[in-house]
């Protein structure tokens, strides 16, 4: 297989990364050998003064590493011996007594960031596209071609451990202003600034001012006050990961090791913590997740799919607001309407404060902004929705209401337009049975904050034409969701599986469980919030809603909601919204913190809707067998029934929508890793107590009897 070429003109060799068929270059063992071949032909040149590295790629450098080898690693010392390779080269690159210049375009990183961290130079494009980053704890893993050593020498320890322990990307500009790229240039001029630079380092050494502000280099040269940042750093880590996630703490010893033993010393702990790591079952279904999401980045109904140039998003709310947002950044021209100019200003503000904050972090550039924000235009009436495509309705959750609103839209759109519900609960079925094109009618159940999570849940009735789902997915793949399709039903998947956990919750606290004790097992379980949180956050009214939509729907199966979240919304508990919650709130809406202000205070008066303020100890494996198992239960029962297409769509949709733990997998990989016998035994256990709720789906005593396995070939 290809993975470069190489061009000579005018004693500058420029190193043309391009990994033959695949869309992006990927570093693995075999281009650490390329690399090694060309830096002898190039190092025996005489007619070589200089070398550029860069890709033919559209839009990557080098993306990262080659994960599908990862999980062949099965074996104590393979991953190590990778991570021993990896440093051998770029320690060749940063030592080649020729000066080598990365020319950077799109994706550079983890191992990419590593192989330009390495270089002499490095020009990146002042280009959205382009973004470097150290991404590995988002899999279970630390960086392990020296990036743990070089990248806090060069912006200083304390960044480092923040671009590392978060796996965020780093656009040009901030990229710049740190000192982690030393020019920025417009892309098409990339290659000619590239040479340029590689030619006046042949001639003059480049020596590199550091960026680090100047009270960051003065304290991070302190041996105490650095032993204090690592101190700090895992106690952050813990607070945040309460230990489920090794990768950061390994992560942070390896930064200490190096800082403080000597450089060798950190790529010999890189070496071994990668290598424990790479065996650990979190890594493997956190590499598993992300190939779940890679594949979704690719419409299967692509060839089906319409052209989409205008959006219409009915509602200027949280959503509607999102929505537009989301839409307006990839270039679809969007008309937002609401019923009066001030919930229109309103949104329009936090469509712009979203794009300026981008400004701020130097994300965007000011006329960007501008230009992004003149893509949408908002309105108190249907004027100009007759050149939308596409018009998504995000109004309150009110069966009448959203009738009334498709009647008026399919009024005024064209006669290809396309009409989507954003609604969590209300069947689509339903919605559109006052439609006068149904098969154009489809449900696109998008999460809040919008901009930030990354699920779009697309669900079709048995009369959505398949090019209307084509055009949806299409929408939803372009606003950089990933995308499940569902069918039709009370809940769908997300909001179903979701319906019983909180149920469950419910009934734990009327048996006397203590509020902070529940949402605390389930954190420790890896739920980013805890499910009485969830419940403040998302609203007990929208709680109390979607429990009425869906009450005659379990009553089929004999389970009956529990009656409290009803109680609580008459009273006028709505949650964090109106203040009124499970735990208190300030004026400004914000946790109220309790004597020590170290946990979010519970509001005691609650728990006269729960039996009185006395409270009993429940162990916190009994609150997450109990809260998971009817959460797992209901998406092994939603692929029985075909609401699922697949396993991987229920694991997906769990963990990107609902936050169920990713090193977990997602509900499928879970029973996998449990074992179905295993689980069915528990839910036999708990439905002898309590009852129907916990009686176990038929396929999962199915694939227990057989022994099966959701994912047999992985």
């Amino acid at each position: 297989m290809r993975y470069a070429d190489l061009e000579v003109q005018d004693q500058i060799a420029v190193i043309w990364l391009d990994q033959e068929g695949e869309k992006v270059n990927k570093i693995s063992v075999d281009l650490v050998e390329v690399f090694h071949e060309l830096l002898d032909d190039l190092e025996a040149r005489d007619d070589v003064k200089g070398i550029v590295v860069i890709s033919r790629k559209k839009d990557n450098f080098i993306a990262g590493a080659d994960l599908e080898k990862f999980l062949q690693i099965t074996e104590p010392g393979q991953a190590a011996d990778v991570s021993r390779k990896g440093h051998e080269v770029l320690n060749r690159i940063e030592k080649f007594p020729k000066p080598i210049v990365a020319a950077i375009h799109g994706a550079a990183l983890g191992g990419g960031c590593e192989v330009a961290l390495a270089c002499h130079y490095r020009i990146a494009t002042e280009d959205p596209k382009t973004v470097l980053g150290q991404p590995e704890v988002k899999l279970g893993l630390l960086p392990a071609g020296g990036g743990t050593q070089r990248l806090p020498r060069l912006v200083g320890i304390q960044r480092a451990l923040e671009i590392m322990l978060t796996g965020k990307n780093i656009y040009p500009r901030q990229a710049y202003k740190m000192g982690l790229v030393d020019a920025l240039i417009h892309p098409y001029g990339l290659l000619q600034a590239a040479r340029t630079a590689a030619r006046e380092l042949a001639e003059k050494p480049f020596k590199r001012k550091t960026k680090i502000p100047r009270t960051m280099k003065l304290t991070e040269a302190v041996p105490a006050a650095r032993k204090l940042i690592y101190k700090k750093a895992r106690e952050r880590v813990q607070k945040q990961t309460l230990g489920n996630y090794p990768a950061p703490l390994k992560i942070i010893d390896c930064v200490e090791i190096g800082m403080e033993q000597g450089i060798e010393a950190g790529y010999a702990a890189e070496a071994e913590k990668f290598d424990e790591l790479m065996l650990t079952p979190q890594c493997k279904e956190l590499i598993r997740l992300f190939f779940a999401m890679t594949g979704k980045k690719k419409n299967p109904l692509a060839d089906q799919a319409r052209e989409v140039k205008c959006i219409g998003v009915l509602g200027a709310g949280l959503m509607g607001s999102g929505i537009a947002d989301v839409s307006i950044q990839q270039g679809y021209d969007v008309l937002m309407k609401d019923v009066s100019q001030e919930a229109l200003g309103r949104g329009e503000k936090t469509i712009w404060q979203e794009l300026d904050r981008k400004v701020r972090k130097r994300i965007l550039l000011p006329f960007e902004r501008d230009r992004i924000f003149s893509r949408l235009t908002g309105v108190v009436d249907y004027h100009g929705f007759e050149k939308a495509d596409l018009v998504i309705e995000a109004v309150f959750e009110d069966l009448e209401l959203k009738h009334k609103v498709l009647q008026e839209v399919e009024a005024v759109v064209p006669e290809h337009c396309i009409v989507a519900s954003n609604t969590s609960s209300l069947p689509i079925s339903e919605i559109a049975s006052v439609s006068k094109r149904p098969e154009q009618v489809v449900g696109m159940h998008y999460f809040s904050p919008v901009p930030k999570m990354p699920l779009l849940e697309i669900i079709v009735t048995e009369k959505t034409a398949e090019w209307v789902t084509a055009t949806a997915f299409e929408v939803g793949r372009r606003q950089g969701k990933t995308c499940i399709v569902v069918k039709d039903g009370p809940g769908f998947y997300t909001t179903r599986i979701l319906a019983p956990l909180l149920n469950e919750t419910l009934v734990l606290l009327s048996e006397g469980a203590a509020v902070e004790a529940i949402d605390r097992a389930m954190k420790q379980f890896g739920f980013p919030v805890g499910p009485v949180t969830l419940l403040d956050e998302v609203g007990i009214d929208v709680g109390a809603h979607v429990t009425r939509v869906m009450a005659d729907f379990f009553a089929k199966r004999g389970v009956e909601p529990n009656p409290v979240i009803q109680q609580l919304y008459d009273a006028g508990y709505y949650g964090k919204k109106n203040k009124k919650g499970f735990y208190r709130y300030d004026s400004n809406g914000r946790s109220w913190l309790g004597r020590r202000r170290k946990h979010k205070e519970v509001n005691l008066g609650i728990y006269r809707f729960f039996g009185g303020p006395s409270r009993k100890p429940f162990g916190a494996e009994v609150i997450q067998q109990r809260l998971s198992l009817v959460m797992i239960n209901e998406a092994v029962l939603c692929l029985q029934e075909g609401i699922l297409q697949s396993p991987e769509d229920g694991d997906l949709g769990a963990v990107l929508g609902l936050g169920f733990p990713p090193f977990r997998g997602g509900p499928f990989r879970y029973v996998d890793s449990i074992g179905a016998g295993q689980i069915v035994e528990w839910l036999k256990r708990y439905e002898q107590r309590y009852g129907a709720r916990y009686t176990p789906a038929g396929l999962l005593k199915e694939y227990a009897q057989k022994q099966k396995a959701f994912y047999e070939a992985s």
